[in-house]
């Protein structure tokens, strides 16, 4: 059975990690630590802890499909309504910021809930402490640098530099090695400035996607020029994307290039990148409806399972 390890963080890894438990139940997923508004960011001020969201969703995403596991998803998902404190706590939120106050480790914590929801393979943080990103835009009005996972996801205008503070955090060993042991290494999709390239942004991390002998998937945004109401800013084109990934991580090779075909507008540029990067394009079918942001879960886990058995063939 297949060791992958997915990076990533919100909604895109949960999506990737739903489809990935339907091809192998041998899962570590890798979270971005960086979240700092809404409830994360609020337990996150309070007890100076991991924002707990991005991990919550990868957690539930993994639960064991069975009435208990599914139980217990709904549960660390539900989030509370009210006119007092509680009011956007997510449940989950408050059960891992529980076990973290009782415990020093927030990987113990995060096993232990693993364990509640018998999930699919492990969840572990991206770094051994909790981050804020940072980034330099160049726009219409001048440069500006916006601090925070959301505040950059939405910036507007020309990222000029990004980087995570504290710069140069520990990573978990725990990660390491099971970048170091995988066969198969996804990254995305997901808001590509807060949730992708920061895992580039951790030397320990970067040094051993450079050295691991996995083969690597990155899966493109579906539309990265879009800028839908209420969403945030995915910014420019897959080909842009693309040349980030390689200034930020030149001796970090993908393998390949999963994207939906609607996005790709020039073939031969996409292909062109891509070589350089060490792999190729893959242009398939899945986005969950025409027009949907969102992955067809079914269409991802079918072309993830090809890629990696013919792979295998090959």
């Amino acid at each position: 059975m297949s060791k992958v390890v997915a990076l990533g963080g919100g909604h895109g890894l949960a999506a990737t990690l739903s489809a990935l438990r339907e091809i192998t139940s041998d899962i570590t997923a890798i979270v971005t630590v960086a979240d700092n508004g809404g409830s994360s960011g609020r337990l996150r001020e309070e007890f100076s802890i991991f924002p707990p969201g991005d991990l919550r969703m990868a957690l539930a995403a993994l639960c064991a499909d069975d009435e208990w596991g599914r139980t217990w998803a709904d549960i660390m998902q539900h989030r509370f309504v009210s006119d007092g404190p509680l009011d956007g706590h997510a449940m989950g939120n408050l059960l891992l910021a529980s076990l973290w106050n009782e415990d020093s480790d927030p990987v113990v914590g995060l096993d232990r809930v693993g364990s509640l929801l018998k999930v699919i393979g492990r969840v572990l943080p991206m770094a051994a402490v909790p981050l804020d990103i940072e980034g330099t835009f160049n726009t219409s009005t001048g440069r500006i640098v916006v601090r925070g996972q959301k505040e950059v996801a939405t910036a507007k205008g020309r990222i000029e530099s990004l980087r995570v503070i504290p710069q140069n955090p520990p990573a978990r060993m725990e990660a390491l090695t099971a970048i170091r042991v995988a066969d198969w290494i996804t990254m995305g999709p997901g808001s590509w400035f807060s949730s992708v390239m920061p895992h580039l942004l951790v030397p320990m991390q970067l040094d051993a996607l450079s050295r691991t002998k996995a083969k690597k998937i990155l899966i493109l945004n579906l539309d990265a020029t879009s800028n839908s109401p209420g969403e945030e800013f995915a910014g420019f084109t897959p080909e842009e994307h693309l040349e980030l990934f390689a200034e930020y991580a030149p001796e970090v090779s993908i393998d390949y290039f999963l994207v939906d075909k609607s996005v790709v507008r020039n073939e031969k540029a996409l292909a062109q990148i891509a070589r350089a990067l060490g792999g190729q394009v893959v242009a398939v079918d899945i986005r969950k409806a025409p027009g949907s942001i969102h992955h067809d879960v079914t269409q991802l886990a079918l072309h993830l399972g090809h890629i990696m058995r013919q792979s295998l063939v090959g």
